[in-house]
């Protein structure tokens, strides 16, 4: 009886032995995050950009104890070419093939708000680190599980007017949108900041993503009296626009969105790109805080195409990546486990972190989704293919 006992107890102890590696390797089992965006086509530099701030911040988190107590980071990209049936498909395939914790994505506001309606169904945290459409974050679905750090369509569009109008004096502004639903976004939000200042727009127009002739559009606006171009629109569509000016000789202050800032602006639109001044969330140009300095080093040594702050472009790309990605590592610990649910309620319980852009004091709440507002802009313009805060050249 006594044998039979310990042949028991050996045979219980061998069996807690063989589940015991089983059990270490699930506590060190990586933690997945999916990136959409694109990856390819005009828009490929931005992408690049988010892809390199993401990475950046995991290699980072990683470096200092993973989380969840010891889980690694891992990065598992997909490339949309700004299309929002392909961002769809991608976004199916990491959530329900791939099992992320939490999806990244929106460079193109089409294909965010593609992505929005697919994330909430599957409880998935999605973070948006660019597309600045106003419906992404505000999308009227409780619980809502998209969160954003970057800009947001109806703040810039009060803060391009308020930039026009302090810059260059602007009274009549035309304005001019892409023809998808980012452009709709905007028209209604520069609609409404116009209309807040007691002022109507002196005409509105729009243009298509493959449009090579911007001259009727602009024709029309010049006619109607605007004093200013308010531009919403990609890398390729704003260099048209840039193009079309130059061919009817019309030289009109363009205040815009970010978009020429995702790709090879200056190439495609050649003389007077510089006369375009857009919104930034950040710059690596002038005095840079420690985690700046720490960033730009990092990058400095991890890619070899870039030497300093002229190479990190667009900056936005890179800051806004890196701190979403540091505000959800943070989201994820404080949910404890990768569940969904759990990591959205994570993201409401974040206190303090001083991040890359700013220092985040309560970034989200239940009510507020974007960590970012006005007071985190600024403004620049392409100078020798350089992204300069404007006025700051040098």
């Amino acid at each position: 009886m006594l044998r039979i006992s310990r042949v028991l107890v050996a045979a219980a102890f061998t069996a807690l032995l063989a589940m015991l590696p089983w059990r270490a390797a699930v506590a060190a089992e990586p933690v997945k995050i999916g990136l959409i965006t694109a990856l390819s086509g005009q828009s490929a530099l931005a992408g690049q950009a988010i892809s390199r701030g993401v990475q950046l911040a995991i290699d980072e988190i990683n470096a200092n104890g993973g989380v969840l107590g010891g889980r690694e980071l891992v990065l598992v990209r997909r490339d949309d070419e700004s299309n929002p049936a392909k961002g769809v498909v991608a976004a199916r395939e990491l959530i329900h093939k791939e099992k992320v914790a939490v999806l990244f994505g929106g460079l193109d506001t089409p294909v965010a708000l593609a992505i929005v309606p697919l994330a909430n169904q599957a409880k998935m945290p999605f973070m948006d680190p660019w597309a600045a459409g106003t419906p992404i974050t505000k999308n009227g679905a409780d619980p809502n599980f998209v969160f954003r750090v970057s800009a947001m369509d109806e703040l810039v569009d009060v803060a391009m007017v308020e930039y026009a109008q302090k810059n260059f004096g602007s009274e009549k502004f035309g304005l001019l949108m892409i023809n998808n639903p980012w452009g709709e976004s905007n028209h209604k939000g520069l609609v409404a900041a116009l209309d807040a200042k007691g002022m109507k727009p002196a005409g509105s127009e729009k243009f298509d993503g493959d449009a090579i002739d911007v001259v009727p559009q602009l024709t029309r606006l010049r006619d109607a009296g605007a004093d200013t171009i308010a531009l919403v629109g990609n890398v390729g569509p704003s260099a048209q626009v840039v193009k079309s000016l130059r061919r009817m000789g019309w030289d009109v202050p363009i205040v815009s969105h970010w978009g020429p800032a995702g790709g090879r602006f200056t190439e495609l639109a050649g003389p007077g790109a510089e006369k375009v001044h857009f919104v930034q969330t950040y710059s690596f140009f002038g005095d840079q805080s420690p985690v700046g300095k720490k960033v730009i080093a990092a990058l400095t040594d991890k890619y070899d195409d870039i030497n300093g702050p002229a190479d990190i472009t667009p900056a936005v790309g890179v800051a806004n990546a890196y701190d979403a990605m540091h505000l959800t590592a943070l989201a994820i610990d404080n949910a404890g486990s990768t569940d969904g649910e759990a990591i959205r309620e994570g993201y409401f319980e974040i206190d303090t972190y001083p991040g890359l852009i700013k220092t985040y004091k309560d970034p989200f709440s239940k009510e507020q989704h974007d960590a970012l507002g006005p007071q985190d802009y600024v403004w620049a313009q392409f100078i020798d293919n350089r992204i300069v805060p404007v006025g700051l050249q040098d």
